[in-house]
């Protein structure tokens, strides 16, 4: 499973940090981190999710206000 995260689109309201540890706060900037993620392009991140963490991404990614999480599972997204 893999989470991709456009941090340009964040509002910074913080519920996926509140869902996921795959998540933190960034008080700075107003908006979320996705831990370990890798810059794919200019202000979106992707990172692979641990099979044992794979209902808090989806909470994650569920939770967020402006979808600026989206989960794929074998390519295939399954959350906006």
């Amino acid at each position: 499973m893999r989470i991709e995260y456009d941090r340009e689109t964040c509002i910074g309201m913080f519920q996926c940090v509140a869902e996921w540890e795959g998540f933190e706060r960034d008080e700075d900037a107003g908006k979320a981190v996705l831990v370990d993620g890798e810059e794919d392009e200019p202000e979106k991140f992707v990172r692979e999710v641990p099979a044992d963490a794979e209902l808090d991404a989806k909470f994650a990614a569920r939770a967020c206000p402006v979808d600026a999480i989206t989960v794929y599972d074998d390519g295939e997204q399954i959350i906006p």
